[in-house]
């Protein structure tokens, strides 16, 4: 088993600014606003071949600000995962009761803890770090994750009882929920996880990071990423709402799989036809989500269904499940499809096969000539994967018109599955000519 370790602290302690410095890239956002880190960031990472699992986690603070509970429940759920607890004080502050409140979690865990005096960069901090003494654990680190002090000493005594692992290619499918905020993404992560693993609100925007999570089904493992609602560029008020869509596309970028949630309870909003295209622009496996479908009441699935097609042209190719993450209604349907689509994403078609397709096709509509020149199709092959790409020699790659192009795609999609994926159609002249 993989060793898990949490950061765990009051707000503005620097916690985020060490789990990126632990990773080796920014994952969790880091702003000089308390609050901003909210639901548990897990990331895999390694130390001297050592793997672990780290976990950031929310400030812990005592006032009555907005999400506070959730925090310090998510916080709790990190510890009660974690085999080590590293607690973020700030060495400038010194104790807080904020301080005193993390030690009475930390305490009432029995977990082993690893106190990590953050911000000890000057003679004044130097002077706070026996303060911490009186929290009662056992192993202090001053640090500073800015400057680069005491990480060293803090990476190996997190990792003193680790053992050196092998790196595995990671071939678990992955999927990410996207979505415009408050479509309902962080419940149906809940649905398919079946526990509060990400804090549910009705607060538009209320994720602001992505979350990857394990998922079992079958006895296969999947990987689920969360990611924040992706608002339009022109609404992006806030500095941190521009990391969250930032990261929402990094997010599409590791999936394999999107699945763009839609509001029934709202219909389709033209933002909805953005992120999608997001998705399709690189190359992932797509499949609609219609949320909170029991809030439906004059509308029949046929019916919404002749909608979805008419509103996202640009992706009839695409499944569309209907489900209620908040009630569970339907959410079975959902993994189905979602393993279907991860095998087309990855469909290899046999070569001979191929060919005979596109040639059946080639003679049913033979392209029209143009200037006195007429498209010849020679030979065709795959050439790449998720998403399936197919290259095809041609006499002349300047006479393939879209609309033949989209014409080949669709013979395509009528001869093999390829459901849920887009394709990828490549021409290269005969010659040599790129």
């Amino acid at each position: 088993m993989i060793p898990t370790v949490a950061l765990v602290g009051r707000p503005n302690v620097g916690k985020s600014t060490l789990f990126n410095k632990i990773v080796g890239k920014k994952i969790s956002i880091i702003e000089d606003l308390p609050g901003v880190t909210r639901d548990r960031i897990y990331q895999e990472t390694s130390y001297n071949n050592k793997r672990f699992y780290l976990i950031d986690t929310g400030g812990i603070d005592a006032s009555k600000m907005k999400f506070n509970d959730e925090i310090k429940m998510q916080a709790e759920l990190a510890i009660k995962e974690a085999d080590i607890v590293v607690f973020i004080v700030d060495g400038k502050e010194g104790l807080t009761s904020n301080d005193l409140l993390v030690r009475d979690i930390l305490r009432k865990s029995k977990k082993e803890v690893i106190v990590a005096i953050n911000k000890v960069d000057n003679k004044e901090s130097n002077n706070h770090i026996y303060d911490f003494y009186e929290l009662g654990f056992s192993t202090y680190i001053p640090i500073s994750s800015i400057h680069n002090t005491g990480y060293i000493e803090l990476m190996e005594e997190i990792t003193k009882n680790f053992h050196e692992q092998e790196e595995k290619e990671d071939n678990r499918l992955k999927f990410s929920i996207i979505g415009r905020p408050n479509v309902g993404k962080s419940s149906l992560m809940n649905a398919l996880l079946n526990e509060e693993r990400v804090v549910v609100s009705d607060v538009a925007g209320t994720t602001r990071d992505s979350i990857d999570s394990v998922l079992k089904y079958h006895n296969e493992e999947y990987i689920l990423i969360d990611t924040a609602g992706m608002r339009k560029k022109g609404k992006v008020f806030e500095s941190v709402e521009k990391y969250s869509l930032f990261r929402s596309l990094k997010a599409i970028d590791r999936s394999d799989i999107c699945l763009v949630v839609i509001n029934a309870e709202e219909g389709i909003k033209e933002h909805d036809k953005h992120i999608a295209g997001y998705a399709i622009e690189r190359g992932k496996g797509l499949i609609f989500v219609v949320n909170k479908w029991d809030t439906v009441k004059n509308t029949t699935i046929p019916e919404f269904e002749k909608l979805m097609r008419a509103e996202f042209q640009f992706a009839t190719y695409a499944p569309i499940v209907y489900l209620s993450a908040l009630t569970k209604k339907r959410i079975h349907t959902l993994m189905p499809e979602i393993i279907k689509v991860g095998k087309n994403i990855k469909r290899e078609l046999p070569t001979s096969i191929l060919n005979n397709v596109i040639l059946d096709a080639y003679q049913l509509n033979i392209p029209p000539s143009y200037k006195g020149k007429r498209l010849k199709i020679y030979f065709t092959s795959q050439t790449g994967t998720k998403p399936p790409k197919f290259t095809f020699r041609v006499n002349n790659k300047g006479l393939v018109h879209f609309s033949y192009e989209r014409y080949l795609e669709n013979k395509l999609r009528e001869n093999f599955e390829l459901e849920g994926t887009p394709i990828v159609l490549q021409f290269k002249n005969r010659n040599g000519d790129e």
